[in-house]
C-alpha cells in the first residue's frame, strides 16, 4: 500500500507539473490547445498530455519487457487520441460502425486510426504481458476496451476522471489514480478537458493494471464486461463515443 501510494503521488506530481507547464506555454499557440465544451465554454486540452505523461511516469516496477509493453500501449493510446483531438474535430462521425463504413469506402478517419492503432498496441502489449495465447488475446481486449470505456465517459466535466479514480482505487492502479486526481478539480471547473489523449491514456493505464493483477478468469470477466458495454453504447448511441 505504501509503494502504491508513493507511485500515485509521483504520478500526480508529474501530471500537475506537466499540466501547469503546458497551460503557461501552450506550444504552437493558444488556438492549438483550445476547444469549446458541451456548455459552449472555452477550455484547454492541456490535461490530456499531462495525464498521459503522469500515467507513464507512475508505471509499477515491472520487468523491463513488461514495463516497455505497458508503456507502448499507454503511449500509443495517447498518441492516437491526440491525433483525433487535433485532426478529427471537424468530423461528426462517431461510433465503430461509422468509421468502419468510411474505411470500406476507402476513407481512413481519425476514428479508424484510433480503433486499429490502439487495438494493435494493446494486443502487442498483451502478447508480452501474458504467456498463454488465450490470455494474450484477453489482455489485449482488456487494455483496448478500458481505453475505449474511459473515452466513452468523457462527455461531461469530471466524469471520466472521477470514474478513473473510483475504478483505479478498486483495481489498485496507482498511476491512473494519481494522474486523474491531479486534474479532477480543473476538469470539474471546466478549465480543461482530458480529450481523447487523456481519456485513452488513463483507460489504457487501468487496463494494464487489470492485466497485471488478474488470472484468466478475471481477464475473461473484464473483457466480457468491456465488450458488452462497447456494444450497448454502439447500439444506443451510435453517434457518440
Amino acid at each position: 500500500m505504501i509503494i502504491q501510494a508513493k507511485r500515485s503521488g509521483f504520478a500526480a506530481a508529474v501530471t500537475r507539473g506537466v499540466y501547469e507547464t503546458l497551460r503557461r506555454r501552450k506550444p504552437g499557440g493558444a488556438r492549438l490547445w483550445e476547444r469549446t465544451n458541451h456548455a459552449g465554454r472555452t477550455v484547454d486540452l492541456c490535461a490530456g498530455p499531462a495525464a498521459a505523461v503522469g500515467v507513464l511516469a507512475g508505471l509499477p516496477a515491472l520487468p523491463p519487457r513488461a514495463r516497455g509493453a505497458a508503456a507502448l500501449a499507454i503511449a500509443t493510446a495517447a498518441a492516437c487520441g491526440a491525433y483525433d483531438d487535433h485532426a478529427g474535430t471537424a468530423d461528426p462521425r462517431r461510433g465503430f460502425r461509422a468509421h468502419l463504413a468510411a474505411l470500406r469506402n476507402g476513407e481512413v478517419t481519425t476514428g479508424a486510426v484510433k480503433l486499429f492503432g490502439i487495438g494493435a498496441a494493446a494486443l502487442a502489449a498483451g502478447a508480452v504481458l501474458r504467456r498463454d495465447p488465450v490470455d494474450k488475446v484477453l489482455a489485449g481486449v482488456v487494455i483496448a476496451g478500458s481505453a475505449h470505456l474511459v473515452n466513452l465517459l468523457d462527455v461531461r466535466p469530471g466524469r471520466a476522471a472521477g470514474a478513473v479514480l473510483a475504478l483505479g482505487l478498486i483495481g489498485a492502479a496507482p498511476a491512473p489514480v494519481g494522474a486523474a486526481a491531479a486534474l479532477l478539480k480543473d476538469d470539474l471547473a471546466a478549465r480543461t478537458m482530458l480529450g481523447d489523449t487523456g481519456a485513452h491514456a488513463l483507460g489504457a493505464g487501468l487496463g494494464t493494471a487489470v492485466v497485471a493483477r488478474n488470472g484468466r478468469t478475471g481477464l475473461a470477466l473484464h473483457a466480457a464486461a468491456l465488450v458488452a458495454v462497447a456494444l450497448v453504447m454502439e447500439v444506443k448511441s451510435p453517434q457518440s463515443g
